[in-house]
């Protein structure tokens, strides 16, 4: 999942990817989750922590929502990189038949 962006890259910085940023809080929810197993979660602003009826909702619906909403990031991702590829072709298909018609010209 968005792996691709995650390099540099020249039209934005990975901090202002809003998806990068999903991904890394769903394997940091996942990961507390798994180092936390059995123990109540603690949240800043609440007095009570989460139990197990709240993780058990946070397994089953949560995390799972946020893979989805990911994946569906994912196949909007290859369908604007297949788009950029073909325009790519094209583009470099247009200077080739300008170059050939250069030099039909000068021939």
């Amino acid at each position: 999942m968005a792996t691709l962006s995650s390099a540099a890259s020249p039209f934005c910085r990975p901090e202002e990817d809003p998806f990068l940023l999903l991904e890394s809080t769903l394997r940091s929810v996942e990961e507390i989750l798994l180092r936390r197993r059995g123990l109540p979660l603690r949240r800043t602003w609440i007095e009570q922590p989460y139990g197990e009826q709240e993780i058990t909702i946070l397994e089953e619906e949560v995390i799972p929502a946020i893979q989805q909403c990911l994946a569906r990031v994912d196949e909007l991702d290859e369908r604007l990189l297949a788009q950029q590829k073909l325009l790519q072709r094209c583009e470099l298909e247009l200077q080739r038949q300008a170059l050939s018609v250069q030099k039909l010209q000068m021939a």
